[in-house]
């Protein structure tokens, strides 16, 4: 609906008049062939009717109608109108592009958002202050909260069960691939090829880790340290194909060529800085996995990566 015409100051042109509710032009559109005006919410509602021109009767469409020439936009945006709080004490005159601005900050609109000065925190529509009750509110949102908690809670309950579900069928698929593998070498570079996703994947959701003192690491882990590695492995979403290899690197005895001993080790420090290192989390250990440092001298890698355990010198 348009705008009241009793409310502009001075004569308004019949251009800009609206032919359907008779008020000043509200958001615009003309036809495409005819081009007669008319406010979007009007013409719209007309179409969808009957779907014809107001003024003359041809066929148009709401798809079929377009924006209204600047010249007429800049006409309407000149008028000199009244604010819409004019009932409740409001005298601004200002021009018609002006007063979607105003509204949002006049003083005299009923509905401007307010905040409650009891100390609830809540922001409340202005003529709604004087019997707004804190207590009340609170609780209203509390339970409101509440509500959406327990719906949150059943949807995550739902996607866990599909995702534990999922998680069978791909495991069963992973069984039945490497039966087959054995026998069938088409199926054997796939599952192989599946592996290697798996793996990039997980690597891809562990955090950059930097060594900051190389010469904390630990080359000869004992049992207890090492299963509290490989529990952080696990519960970080490693692949069960490689867990079992990462944590036999992680001793100097399955440590490549260039790691072997202390001396190589000394000898080969400069080399360090090239490895791209995850963290393992929550613990002072990092991963070097072969994916993620196929740029590395072959003397300074195996398969499929490297654990390396450290006293302290992780960030």
């Amino acid at each position: 609906m348009g705008f009241d015409i009793k409310r502009f100051q001075g004569d308004v042109d019949e251009e800009l008049i609206c032919p359907i509710c008779s008020g000043v032009l509200e958001d615009p559109m003309q036809a495409p062939a005819c081009e007669h005006a008319f406010c979007r919410a009007c013409i719209t509602e007309w179409i969808s009717r009957q779907p014809t021109c107001p003024v003359d009767r041809q066929a148009v469409t709401v798809g079929q109608l377009r924006a209204v020439p600047r010249i007429l936009r800049n006409l309407l945006s000149r008028l000199c109108t009244s604010c819409d709080n004019v009932p409740h004490g409001c005298t601004a005159i200002l021009k018609l592009d002006s007063l979607a601005n105003h509204l949002a900050e006049c003083e005299y609109n009923p509905k401007r958002p307010m905040p409650c000065e009891a100390g609830c925190g809540l922001v409340i529509p202005k003529d709604e202050l004087a019997e707004h009750n804190c207590v009340r509110e609170l609780r209203a949102l509390i339970a409101t909260q509440q509500g959406k908690l327990t719906d949150y809670q059943q949807e995550l309950a739902e996607q866990r069960l599909v995702i534990n579900e999922h998680k069978r069928e791909l495991a069963l698929l992973k069984e039945f691939m490497r039966a087959m593998r054995v026998s069938n070498p088409a199926m054997r570079a796939l599952a192989d090829q599946m592996e290697r996703e798996e793996v990039v994947r997980w690597a891809g959701s562990l955090a950059r880790a930097r060594v900051t003192r190389w010469g904390g690491m630990i080359s000869t882990p004992d049992d207890v340290l090492q299963m509290m590695i490989k529990r952080s492995l696990s519960e970080s979403g490693c692949p069960l194909h490689i867990i079992d290899d990462l944590m036999e690197n992680c001793h100097e005895r399955r440590w490549p060529p260039g790691l072997s001993s202390l001396e190589t080790r000394q000898n080969n420090r400069r080399l360090y800085e090239k490895y791209v290192c995850k963290r393992v989390p929550g613990k002072q250990a990092v991963l070097v996995l072969q994916c993620d440092n196929t740029h590395v001298d072959e003397h300074m890698m195996v398969e499929p990566g490297l654990v390396m355990i450290f006293a302290h010198g992780i960030e």
